[in-house]
């Protein structure tokens, strides 16, 4: 019996400790082309292509050549500015949404979500071409209009609130309503307090996609003013000699500000990715 106990114990600590180190592995895989982009920082182009894996002293070189060949710190501005407005307005307008697809909850409305969930499923590649057409029509080209519409409001979004809304109490509704609030202040004082880690997690979202959008901003932005981070590190990477040195310091600033809002919000992003609703 004590022979079949210790066989169960070992048998138990061995399966646990694979586990730790598949874990172990795959967290390092994932965090190692980060950590490469980092070091690759203090590297000149050499020993980035020698493969070298330790910081070098061409930190602050490689910082001086980005500035003096890239408007770092217009990009820097236009990529806060547009990835805060257009997470700000998307947490609005998708809030809204998802709030009202599911509270006010009919047949019709369900087939509009089913409409918006097969958008889901084409790429953007697909309509680039027709809403570049549609916003050169409607005189939006190189206007923060044409840059923030296309963005506010996504059909994950809208999904992502309508399935934290169905956690929201519909007591408390029909109690508040009793009570003498109207529709909106049960949205601003309730559902909105309520869902907090939720509204977290879809700005995390937001934000790094926001900030990490290339394409489309690429084509409606044509203007050297209007260059974001990503735009910045592409410009970075053109020529016949490329300093792979000013590419790797443009990649790790481009990348600190999502790893620094993943850090600090990431526990209300884990609660809301969970289901809980605090």
């Amino acid at each position: 019996m004590k022979r079949m106990k210790g066989k169960d114990y070992w048998k138990k600590h061995l399966s646990r400790g694979a586990i730790y180190v598949f874990l172990i592995v795959v967290s390092f895989i994932s965090v190692f082309p980060l950590y490469w982009a980092f070091i690759s920082a203090f590297n000149n182009t050499a020993e980035i292509l020698g493969g070298r894996m330790l910081p070098s002293t061409h930190f602050v070189e490689n910082f001086k050549n980005l500035i003096e060949t890239q408007q770092v710190g217009r990009a820097m501005i236009n990529s806060f500015a547009t990835s805060i407005l257009q997470t700000l307005m998307t947490l609005l307008v998708c809030s809204i949404a998802g709030y009202g697809f599911e509270i006010y909850h009919d047949k019709y409305k369900d087939i509009v979500m089913t409409i918006l969930m097969l958008a889901m499923m084409v790429p953007f590649v697909a309509i680039l071409v027709p809403m570049f057409q549609m916003f050169s029509k409607m005189k939006l080209l190189n206007t923060w209009v044409g840059f923030f519409l296309p963005n506010i409001s996504t059909p994950f979004m809208i999904m992502f609130f309508r399935n934290s809304a169905r956690n929201f109490p519909k007591d408390t509704i029909e109690a508040a309503r009793i009570d003498g609030l109207n529709e909106l202040q049960i949205f601003v004082r309730m559902f909105v307090p309520m869902m907090r880690p939720t509204y977290a997690a879809a700005a995390t979202m937001t934000f790094m996609n926001a900030w990490n959008a290339y394409l489309w901003p690429k084509v409606i932005m044509s203007t050297s003013d209007s260059v974001t981070m990503p735009m910045l590190v592409s410009n970075t990477n053109t020529g016949y000699v490329i300093d792979f040195g000013v590419v790797m310091m443009a990649v790790t600033l481009c990348s600190l500000p999502t790893v620094v809002v993943f850090f600090l919000l990431q526990k209300q992003f884990t609660n809301a990715v969970a289901g809980s609703v605090k």
